[in-house]
């Protein structure tokens, strides 16, 4: 159901609460000390038209991915705000609502780095330390960094490929972070380190024990020390390995995935609930909980960089991340920049994400899907499409809309999230 306020601190913090059983670090809610540096939100819903589109957009991706259900945040400073849970937490299950918690997946990896420099901040460790510095027994890395670990640029390949199916077999299996770094070191390397970017799930988590070594915090304190006590964010938590998430206390958008049927074909109508996944398969990479104001609210403070220790050097080298893609879509920081945008998306088993924002206009949008059957790419593609709505939302009384800027057109990014479609989509 909708849902258009964006002052939410005080009123969602209270909903929040319940979500302190996911995990003993839960941040304490006393309040922020961090506002990001965005315009100020028009306290009113966005126009019926833009909603519309902007529903009708989800809806779709829902279709394409098999998705029961949805939640999703837009917000336009100048026009308004949409919040809306859509559709069932599995299929035939109750009503998505906008409080339910989920897993962000590659957001984690902006987070590990916002850690990096926070911590280079408070003088514990310098980015351009060796990884051997701080993690023993890697012979021949010697020349990787760990800003390399925090840009993809390390050469090191990812693990979740080759261990994922394992994952949605025996989903409450507990993984060691170096257990899961080990299949991605042991794989051919992906280039030279800082040459070139090449997205790695096993530098985030490299990175991540370093930094705990580090400060002496575990993961989930330094994520609630840096990022989500600063933001006074009260969803967001990397949950303990043990914690099986299908019985958290606090509401959970139940994560899904569609196997293969018999005759080989994607079983839309049937798919597995893989919501009990450990949070030790993402871990630093990819293992944060959170929900959608609350990541609404942090993708704003990476994109503006308002955290603590955010520097104008992380953003200001990006690569191209990709070989054969446009010119304005980079990477750098743990992040990508997508014309004005600034954000991550990604899926782990269960779900797909996609979160951005605008650090001159304020605007941003995030958005999750509960079917990981489809490309990851589907969380940037539906981001990307919805933001070329609400860029074009009209101003509020008072108001003035900002230039329009977006390289793309929601028209464009609609006909990719149907093309990477792995269920029927509605006819017409």
């Amino acid at each position: 159901m909708p849902h258009i306020s964006r002052a939410r601190r005080v009123v969602t913090a209270i909903a929040g609460v319940v979500g302190i059983a996911l995990v003993a670090t839960a941040c304490s809610g006393d309040g922020a000390s961090v506002v990001p540096d965005v315009p100020e939100q028009v306290d009113a819903a966005l126009p019926a038209e833009t909603q519309q589109q902007l529903q009708g957009a989800v809806e779709r991706a829902m279709a394409a991915t098999g998705s029961s259900g949805a939640i999703v945040g837009v917000w336009a400073p100048w026009s308004g705000t949409w919040i809306a849970g859509l559709g069932t937490t599995t299929p035939g299950g109750e009503e998505v609502s906008t409080d339910m918690r989920f897993r962000v997946a590659n957001v984690t990896r902006a987070m590990t780095c916002d850690v990096l420099y926070a911590a280079a901040a408070d003088g514990l460790v310098s980015p351009d330390d060796a990884v051997t510095e701080w993690i023993t027994g890697m012979p021949g890395y010697e020349n990787v960094t760990l800003e390399q670990l925090c840009d993809s640029t390390s050469g090191i390949a990812s693990y979740a490929p080759r261990v994922v199916e394992r994952w949605r077999v025996t989903p409450e299996r507990v993984w060691s972070p170096k257990e899961l770094a080990a299949y991605g070191m042991g794989a051919a390397r992906t280039g030279e380190p800082g040459a070139a970017f090449a997205d790695s799930d096993t530098g985030y988590l490299l990175l991540g024990i370093a930094l705990e070594r580090a400060t002496g915090l575990t993961a989930a304190e330094m994520y609630e020390k840096y990022i989500t006590e600063p933001l006074g964010l009260q969803a967001t938590v990397l949950p303990a390995p043990t914690r099986n998430l299908a019985e958290a206390d606090a509401p959970m958008l139940n994560g899904l995935y569609s196997p293969d049927n018999p005759e080989g074909a994607v079983n839309c109508a049937e798919p597995m609930d893989v919501t009990a996944l450990s949070s030790s398969t993402g871990y630093t990479a990819a293992g944060v909980v959170s929900d959608i104001e609350d990541l609404g609210l942090y993708v704003q403070a990476l994109a503006t960089g308002s955290l603590p220790g955010a520097t104008d050097e992380r953003f200001a080298s990006p690569l191209p991340a990709s070989a054969n893609g446009p010119t304005w879509y980079t990477a750098a920081g743990g992040a990508y920049q997508a014309g004005s945008l600034i954000g991550q998306y990604g899926a782990i088993p269960g779900y797909i994400t996609g979160a951005f924002a605008d650090p001159s206009s304020g605007m941003a949008v995030a958005v999750v899907l509960n079917n990981s059957r489809a490309s990851a790419t589907v969380g940037s593609d539906l981001a990307w499409e919805l933001a070329a709505i609400a860029s074009k939302a009209p101003a509020a009384s008072g108001q003035t809309a900002p230039p329009a800027g977006l390289p793309w057109t929601a028209e464009q990014y609609g006909e990719y999230v149907a093309a990477a479609a792995v269920c029927p989509l509605p006819e017409g």
